[in-house]
């Protein structure tokens, strides 16, 4: 994937709390990680799952699996116990990869210690599938947030090499750059940015601190972080914590994805970065299309306000109606449709489906409506299903309704929102505190992110299908209240 040992003695990795190892280190690891992996019996490749941080450890396993044939399954390292026992049932995996003081008690009598490396360890099974994957598969990534949905993008080495050459090339990356962590390697945001600096031979500076901690700010001027990565919400804090008046002379690229960052703070992160001399980049992108599909170049950050930008390099847009015909003039939206070869191989809900080839041929029905403008340039402008993005991660409202409604064992939940507040409606009032709890203690949300609400009846339209229209209506009402 990225040639390690052509950087030498070269710093591949700095973590926050001085640990550091050099590209010939890193693949030396690596090599030697990888004599645990072995293969399955007639050489099948073996199935890992690692649960993440950025930490040099998590990066070791991560790129010894990538460099040596067996395919990971990226995971949030605070995934529920219910949650990773449902995804190891259902996907039979032959290792899992985790921090050293994680707990899983629940199944650890089913699996064999090999080794600790750099504060993880490495737990064998012998539960492992005997379906075998495809050889074009990589790695395997969540699609949905923190809801440990079954759900995976299969993601090939085709994918994955082109998608991290062309994110490099329009970024303009190069050996001098130095990184900061800002988003977990299982996201596909911020598996991007590690997988594009290695590919250049950067220096990554690795931390899992908050941009609101003293020592996140302390390790990025000490180790003069030249880039940063955000969501809107990252953006958001950095905005209400006074970051724009801040002295940072070793910064000079900024990059947001994750959702629409708003008019008001793209243009106020465009003006600063138009004074600081940065490189302010705003990007689109999907897990299905391995990262990014788009960027918007920064001379035009002011000028194009709100747009996603152009294709990347080797990647097309185009527009289609509900009839799959293609839209041609400047401003009629349709749903937006990216070709490209980051294209995903398709998705698995089953072990079985990790033995399927591609089933995309490289296009993409994004489910994402937008317009064109006279320039060539796409802006956003709504969904065509219902899913909606909560701190940059994306949650299927369908899949979290089906979540609650197991967890309540009530049917009357339904769930709607925006890309600032997920709302829950129920009928039974007393079941409130235990979705409430569910969805802090489960998912990982924080209750600024998300309200319950208790209503009489849920609407129903004439066909007796839930009348989301109506719910959006109350959901409307409540921001303005």
């Amino acid at each position: 994937m990225w040639d390690l040992r052509r950087f030498g003695e070269k710093t591949a990795l700095i973590e926050d709390q001085g640990e550091h190892i050099s590209y010939a280190a890193l693949a030396d690891e690596a090599d030697a990680f990888a004599a645990y992996l072995r293969k399955k019996e007639g050489g099948e490749r073996p199935l890992v799952f690692i649960f993440c941080r950025n930490s040099i450890g998590c990066l070791l396993g991560y790129v010894s699996c990538l460099e040596h044939g067996a395919v990971p399954l990226l995971l949030d390292e605070r995934l529920d116990e219910q949650l990773v026992k449902r995804l190891v049932d259902t996907y039979q995996p032959d290792f899992l990869y985790l921090p050293r003081e994680s707990s899983i008690g629940f199944l650890e009598s089913d699996w064999g210690e090999l080794d600790c490396c750099r504060g993880y360890r490495l737990l064998a099974g012998d539960q492992g599938s005997e379906v075998a994957l495809n050889p074009a598969l990589a790695l395997l990534l969540p699609t949905s947030g923190s809801t440990g949905s079954p759900k995976l993008v299969r993601v090939s080495h085709t994918n994955l090499r082109d998608n991290t050459r062309n994110i490099a090339a329009y970024l303009e990356l190069d050996e001098n750059e130095r990184p900061i962590t800002t988003l977990p390697p299982q996201y596909t945001y911020g598996l991007s940015v590690i997988n594009s600096h290695l590919w250049v031979g950067a220096t990554i500076l690795m931390t899992g601190g908050s941009v609101m901690s003293r020592e996140f700010w302390r390790f990025f001027r000490e180790e003069q972080a030249t880039s940063l990565a955000g969501v809107p919400y990252i953006y958001q804090v950095l905005n209400r914590i006074g970051f724009m008046d801040w002295e940072l002379p070793s910064l000079r690229i900024l990059t947001q994805a994750g959702g629409r960052l708003g008019s008001d703070l793209h243009e106020s992160f465009g003006r600063y970065a138009e004074k600081n001399h940065v490189r302010f980049y705003v990007m689109y992108g999907q897990t299905e299309a391995t990262a990014r599909m788009s960027y918007l170049p920064p001379e035009r950050t002011l000028e194009k306000n709100d747009s996603i930008g152009i294709a990347l390099p080797g990647g097309t847009f185009h527009l289609e109606d509900e009839e799959g015909e293609m839209v041609l003039e400047t401003g009629h939206p349709g749903e937006l449709v990216y070709t490209g070869k980051n294209v995903t191989m398709g998705y698995a809900k089953t072990r079985e489906d990790l033995a399927k080839g591609d089933e995309r041929g490289g296009v993409l029905h994004t489910q994402d409506i937008a317009v064109r403008d006279s320039d060539g340039y796409y802006r956003i402008v709504g969904r065509t299903k219902r899913f909606l993005k909560l701190f940059g991660k994306r949650y299927n409202l369908d899949e979290l309704e089906s979540l609650l409604i197991q967890r309540t064992g009530h049917q009357d939940c339904r769930c709607t929102g925006s890309d600032d507040r997920l709302c829950v409606y129920l009928t039974d009032g007393t079941l409130e505190p235990e979705v409430e709890t569910y969805l802090k203690e489960h998912l990982d949300l924080s209750r600024s992110v998300f309200r319950c609400h208790v209503i009489p009846e849920i609407p129903l339209k004439a066909n007796q299908k839930t009348d989301y229209q109506k719910l959006n209506g109350e959901y409307e009402n409540d921001r303005k209240g």
